[in-house]
C-alpha cells in the first residue's frame, strides 16, 4: 500500500471528508486529494499533524510498521485457530516440555556457575533470570494464543483435579521452602524452590493432558 492509498484508508476509517481534513490541516481540499492520489506528498510540516489527526505514529504512516506487526500477530493467531484440539494439545506438550528443559538448564547453570565455576554471582543471576524469563514467555504466549474450546464434562472434571493437585503442590512447596530456608539460612538461593514448584505443576498438567488423550483414543476404538 503506497502513501496515498494509506492516507485514503485512514481518512475513511476516521469517517472524515477531504474538506474536513483540509480544514483541520489548514490546506485546500485539492491538496488532500492530490495526497491521496499520489500526485503529491505532504510537506514535512504536515506529517505530524496528519499523524495526530489519524492517531498513528510517523513510523506507522511512513513505514507501515504497525501494520506489519499486526499481520504477523494475526497470522500466528490464525495458525492456532486453524488447529484442532488434539493438535493444540500436541503443541502444548512441545512448549511445556521444552520450557521445562529450559528451566532445568537455568537451575543447573546457576548452581554450576556460582558453586563450581565461581563466576560473578551478579552475572550468573542476571543470565539465570533471562533464561527463566524466556521459558516463562514461551508458556504464557502459547496459552494466550490458544482459542477457547467448549470443554467436555470429562475435561472440566480433569481441570478441577489438576487445580486441586496444583494447590497441594503449592502448599507443600511453600512449607519446604521455609523449612529449608530457616534450616540453612541460604535465603539467597532457596527461592529456586518456587521455580521447581512451577516446573512440577507444568509436568502434572502435561501428564493429565496426555492421559486424557489416551482415554479419548481408547473410547474411540
Amino acid at each position: 500500500m503506497n502513501l496515498g492509498e494509506k492516507l485514503f484508508e485512514l481518512r475513511k476509517t476516521k469517517n472524515l471528508t477531504q474538506d474536513e481534513v483540509a480544514e483541520k490541516l489548514n490546506v485546500t481540499r485539492q491538496t488532500v486529494s492530490k495526497w491521496e492520489t499520489n500526485q503529491s506528498t505532504p510537506d514535512f510540516d504536515k506529517i505530524l499533524p496528519l499523524c495526530e489527526l489519524y492517531d498513528i505514529s510517523t513510523d506507522e504512516l511512513l513505514k507501515g510498521k504497525k501494520q506489519e506487526e499486526n499481520n504477523y500477530n494475526n497470522e500466528e493467531k490464525n495458525n492456532y485457530e486453524n488447529m484442532t484440539k488434539n493438535q493444540i494439545k500436541q503443541k502444548t506438550a512441545e512448549v511445556v516440555c521444552s520450557s521445562v528443559l529450559i528451566f532445568i538448564v537455568a537451575i543447573a547453570y546457576a548452581g554450576i556457575g556460582t558453586d563450581v565455576m565461581k563466576w560473578n554471582p551478579v552475572i550468573v543471576g542476571c543470565t539465570f533470570l533471562i533464561i527463566i524469563g524466556f521459558g516463562v514467555t514461551r508458556i504464557v504466549k502459547h496459552y494466550m494464543s490458544i482459542p477457547k474450546f467448549e470443554k467436555t464434562k470429562e475435561e472440566e472434571k480433569q481441570d478441577k483435579i489438576v487445580k486441586q493437585i496444583d494447590d497441594i503442590i503449592g502448599g507443600i512447596g511453600t512449607v519446604i521452602y521455609f523449612i529449608v530456608s530457616f534450616s540453612t539460612m541460604a535465603w539467597h538461593i532457596t527461592w529456586i524452590i518456587f521455580i521447581i514448584i512451577g516446573i512440577v505443576k507444568e509436568i502434572v498438567k502435561l501428564i493429565f493432558m496426555l492421559k486424557g488423550d489416551e482415554e479419548n483414543e481408547e473410547n474411540e476404538e
